[in-house]
């Protein structure tokens, strides 16, 4: 049993900046990667940034150049910083950790937190 909770979700104007958090508990033994997912209105979610255990990043390429992951694995949180943020970065934001790998590997989700990007 593993739970996410993401939290720094909100209203902000296009050009500003947010920073979101996720704060992972429960039975977590080795954890392969954390990475966000976004799921605008009305569309599919889709994946937006991943960190691996080495601290490897990887950025979809919509957000790359304006979004940053990072981790701290003393606290088992994942970060997404955003800047430069545009009406279409407008979703609800999930995180995603990897346990394990191979055919090992146990997927989870937290449950979102929403971000506006309005004037």
């Amino acid at each position: 049993q593993v739970q996410l909770v993401e939290s720094g979700g909100g209203l902000v104007q296009p050009g500003g900046s947010l920073r979101l958090s996720c704060t992972a508990s429960g039975s977590i033994d080795s954890i392969y990667a954390m990475a966000w997912y976004r799921q605008p209105p009305g569309k599919q979610r889709e994946w937006v940034a991943v960190i691996i255990s080495g601290g490897t990043t990887t950025y979809a390429d919509p957000v790359k150049g304006r979004v940053t992951i990072s981790r701290d694995n003393a606290k088992n949180m994942v970060y997404l910083q955003m800047t430069s943020l545009k009406p279409e970065d407008t979703a609800v934001y999930y995180c995603n950790v990897r346990l394990g790998v191979g055919a090992s590997s146990r997927y989870y989700w937290g449950q979102g937190t929403q971000v506006t990007v309005s004037s």
